[in-house]
């Protein structure tokens, strides 16, 4: 299997085993960066494959996991965010720096965060709907669970550390094309002077 394609079947393999809960702390995903570099190299990694896996192992999570119906509505606002992170990687070119992708994949976590627990404020009943509440949403949280903002911070390291992983791994890969030479003109045999006259 050619290296473009292998890299990226992997890549989509390990995102499929860390899903499962408690291979990786919460929060602490390869879906961050994954989805990032499916918008800087969307020929490598085709949105349909990874956006495909996503909501594949979501359901079978819910299904054969956490015995619930496929999907919720918290699962929609998730997409959202995710959309914002592809988006956001589409402005960079994938021949960019992997430092660059690594910033440009931290500005797409914070979009993530910022979209997704506004989207549990928006949600949660226990929330008032004031600015105060969205700010402990995006904070604290409610009783009984982490404080939102260790959340906030796992998104953040592990969207920088994966995307530029994945950066470094795609771009290493990439076949370089060669360059087409020119070919030189054939020699054409100079044309006989004309006889002169006699």
């Amino acid at each position: 299997m050619k290296r473009t394609v292998l890299i990226p079947a992997l890549l989509l393999a390990a995102f499929v085993l860390t899903r499962w809960p408690g291979v990786m702390p919460v929060n602490f995903s390869l879906g961050y960066g994954l989805v990032f570099c499916a918008g800087a190299f969307p020929n490598r990694l085709p949105w349909w494959a990874v956006f495909g896996t996503l909501i594949g192992t979501d359901i079978g999570l819910n299904v054969l996991y956490y015995d619930q119906p496929p999907l919720a509505d918290y699962h929609l606002v998730n997409y959202l965010g995710f959309g914002a992170l592809y988006f956001m990687g589409r402005l960079f070119a994938r021949r960019a720096s992997v430092l660059k992708h690594i910033g440009g994949s931290l500005l797409g976590a914070i979009l993530f965060y910022l979209i997704t627990n506004t989207g549990a404020w928006l949600e949660n009943p226990t929330y008032a709907k004031s600015l105060a509440e969205w700010f402990r949403a995006l904070t604290t949280g409610t009783i009984g669970w982490p404080e939102t903002w260790t959340f906030f911070r796992n998104t953040l390291l592990s969207s920088g550390l994966f995307a530029g992983l994945i950066s470094a791994a795609l771009q290493a890969s990439e076949v370089k094309e060669p360059e087409l030479e020119e070919e030189p003109e054939p020699e054409t045999a100079p044309e006989a002077a004309p006889e002169e006259a006699k």
